[in-house]
């Protein structure tokens, strides 16, 4: 069986590859694609199996990729979205993954699509509609214990977040540092993606922490931001992340 994965996250990504293999080692992974650009180039020439689709891609939404080409083969979408967000991907013949995918799920949906012989066109209003209902809203501010202290941090006050020796840590704009409850990936779901971007597994930027920026070895970018991160955490967009952050500057 040969199938595709779209998911811009590329830990994600590969993780959900290696589930896959670990279920199934015959399973070919033709292409993990991360953009809806990407993804239409793609499937103009290619015709796998199967598809693992993330919803929310870096440069869009991934229904716009069904405008604009033909994909004829069954769809398992890959979401953050609720239980009850996404039951219209059940009454539409469309199976679902909730993220973080487990092992067990996965595999059920995968013997879910071998046993099935023809699928039902999919309702792709049907789905956004239902989650376009429930979809939640981006974080506005973070509830922060520093001490026996509680203080609320507003998002438009944050410079970046950054993980050091197993913990997350907030740098606000006026240089103060907040221990966070999140890892960095539950913060990149709560975060508004026009305006942080996470340029490496450490490392969360807001656009406006930026000061500048420098060309660097192997495609990667540094960065300068203010205030400036701690000895130890490294503000470089890393070689998979490079053209997609390249795309969030340039809008």
């Amino acid at each position: 069986m040969n199938i595709a994965i779209i998911e811009d996250e590329e830990m994600a990504a590969e993780r959900l590859q290696d589930l896959i293999h670990e279920i199934d080692a015959s399973i070919v992974v033709m292409a993990r694609l991360s953009s809806v650009k990407e993804s239409v180039n793609w499937f103009k020439t290619h015709h796998p199996d199967l598809v693992f689709m993330d919803i929310k891609l870096s440069d869009g939404n991934s229904f716009e990729i069904f405008d604009k080409v033909q994909i004829d083969a069954p769809v398992i979408f890959t979401t953050a979205y609720d239980q009850y967000a996404i039951k219209a991907f059940k009454h539409n013949s469309v199976d679902y993954l909730l993220k973080p995918v487990r092992k067990d799920d996965l595999r059920q949906s995968l013997e879910k699509f071998k046993s099935l012989h023809t699928l039902e066109q999919i309702d792709l209003q049907a789905i956004l509609n239902a989650m376009r209902a429930r979809q939640p809203e981006y974080k506005q501010r973070f509830l922060i214990q520093i001490g026996d202290r509680l203080e609320k941090v507003e998002i438009r006050d944050i410079a970046y977040f950054y993980a050091m020796e197993k913990a997350v840590f907030c740098a606000t704009q006026h240089k103060q540092t907040c221990t966070m409850d999140q890892s960095l990936d539950k913060l990149q779901e709560l975060l508004d993606p026009e305006q942080f971007f996470r340029i490496n597994r450490k490392m969360i930027i807001r656009y406006e922490a930026i000061n500048g920026m420098v060309a660097y070895s192997r495609s990667r970018i540094k960065i300068e931001l203010v205030p400036p991160p701690p000895r130890g955490i490294d503000p470089v967009v890393s070689v998979e992340r490079s053209a997609r952050f390249k795309e969030w500057i340039d809008k």
